[in-house]
């Protein structure tokens, strides 16, 4: 759910002794000759802090192993589209209520063992479990059972109709079921198998010779892994790295814009800056209160001190890309004195003041720093405390011990997550949860569809969060390499299609 993004410029010397991988001490590259044996080396900010995707592995494990080294049932391509990977096939009863899966014959995990229905089933019980971490737990809850009659044959039962079903299987990786340590270690059965993982500095992914399908278009790839944009982008220049997977410093991209040896590629990002109330806690419990927060900050005037230019501002939880996607940026608009109005509307006419949990890796505190200065015009102070990605999920996302806090969130479809109440912000509109619990069990897209866009308003009307901006995907990359993805959809970063040369 982290991300890690850029910081404002510092001189290189200082941002090599900041950065978790020094380019110096690098392994050295491969010869760009473009044959399959050439390793690409990926320059990062999101390391993983585990290797689970149902234990808290943040959005680095995902952009490293998803696809790479785990697979699912389902794959999610960077067009956005679902197709089918390690089921071959798909019967669905006339109920909507089971679902019969074949799968694909031949696959083999990392240790050698040959995957079955068994691993499957155990695979989406470990995200529906109770201690799961999962961000798609909830939309799999609705699963009443799975079983294996057969080696290649899984049944999964489903207590309600869930048109989102073979989507969220997607986001499901399919584990060995004897595997053990799957923080520190890997038994999946992609292309790629892991190699060493280097705290705060690299994680290698070498080719797996007993792969199903085509082998990797290279001869495998490293993150390097930086805490800060400015040392990640001198790694591309000194040709320490190859590419980066998600360009964090517009002031940065003169430096490729318009060179030959470099290719700048902004493709679209999932990716929601958000301002998320505790809508449980006073005096955020108030929707006036909320939107009177929303309109006094100015969204496109922090948009562009970050982004200088890039990325957009949405007015939801719903970006562009996403089927019910609408323009609702002038719901709650920028206006001082609209927000001045509400505030003694709602009983605050003299302002109040909150703590603002913030995350320590970049845009957080430069965006912490100026919504303190926005609202401080309409009399509102804001105590900014700092802390770190772990101390973020145990105090807000898991205990729920804030006021407000900024975080982003990376999916697509996860307007959902507003139709839960026992979700880490508290919304809990009945309307919208009703709607939600509806579109899922839509029988076609177009009904899907109409509800979650009701949902979707109705959220924005209650100012439910404050949607600060949507990130833009830039990837930067040596113009020597191709095949490698530009959209990054829900973080994921697949490496085995990339050549050099």
């Amino acid at each position: 759910m982290t991300r890690k993004f850029a910081g404002v410029a510092v001189a290189l010397a200082l941002a090599l002794a900041a950065c978790g991988s020094d380019p110096a001490a690098a392994p050295q590259k491969s010869p760009s000759s473009g044959t399959a044996d050439a390793t690409i080396e990926i320059g990062s900010q999101y390391e993983p802090q585990n290797l689970d995707n149902t234990g808290g592995g943040g959005q680095g494990v995902t952009e490293a192993l998803n696809g790479n080294v785990y697979e699912g049932l389902f794959k999610l391509t960077d067009a956005g589209k679902v197709e089918n990977l390690l089921a071959e096939s798909q019967e669905v009863s006339d109920d909507g209520l089971t679902y019969t899966f074949k799968l694909r014959q031949g696959v083999k995990f990392h240790s050698g063992k040959a995957l079955t229905s068994a691993d499957v089933k155990h695979s989406i019980e470990r995200v529906t479990a109770e201690d799961s971490q999962s961000a798609r737990k909830s939309q799999l809850e609705v699963i009443k059972s799975v079983a294996a009659p057969d080696d290649r044959t899984v049944v999964v039962t489903l207590a309600s109709r869930s048109i989102s079903l073979v989507y969220n299987l997607s986001y499901v990786w399919i584990v060995n079921a004897d595997a053990k340590d799957l923080a520190t270690s890997e038994d999946g059965t992609g292309p790629y198998k892991l190699g060493v993982w280097k705290r705060g500095s690299t994680l290698s992914l070498e080719p797996f010779p007993g792969y199903w399908g085509p082998r990797p278009a290279n001869g495998g790839v490293v993150f390097h892994y930086f805490t800060e944009a400015t040392a990640l982008n001198n790694a591309l220049l000194t040709g320490a790295v190859d590419i980066v997977t998600s360009e964090q410093s517009p002031d940065a991209l003169g430096q490729f814009t318009g060179n030959a040896d470099y290719k700048v590629s902004e493709g679209h990002s999932t990716t929601k800056l958000l301002l998320a109330f505790n809508d449980r806690k006073a005096p955020f419990d108030k929707p006036l209160v909320r939107k009177a927060v929303s309109s006094a900050i100015d969204d496109a005037k922090l948009l562009e001190s970050i982004w200088a230019g890039h990325g957009s501002l949405i007015g939801s939880m719903v970006p562009p890309t996403d089927p019910w996607y609408e323009d609702l940026t002038t719901i709650d608009p920028y206006d001082v004195e609209l927000a001045k109005r509400q505030l003694a509307e709602a009983g605050y006419a003299k302002g109040f003041r909150f703590t603002l949990d913030t995350p320590n890796y970049d845009p957080h505190p430069t965006a912490a720093t100026f919504i303190k200065s926005e609202l401080a015009k309409v009399g509102i102070t804001v105590d900014i405390n700092v802390i770190t990605a772990d101390e973020w999920y145990s105090k807000v996302f898991k205990n729920h011990d804030f006021a407000a806090t900024l975080q982003e969130h990376v999916n697509d479809r996860d307007v959902v997550w507003y139709g839960n109440p026992d979700f880490y912000w508290g919304y809990d509109n009945k309307q919208v949860t009703d709607w939600i619990k509806q579109a899922e069990q839509a029988k076609t897209a177009e009904e899907q569809t109409g509800l979650l866009k009701k949902a979707n308003r109705q959220i924005a009307e209650d100012a439910a969060s404050d949607w600060l901006y949507l990130y833009p995907q830039i990837v930067v990359a040596s113009s020597k390499l191709s095949g490698y993805p530009v959209n990054g959809l829900n973080s994921q970063f697949s490496a085995y299609g990339i050549k050099k040369g």
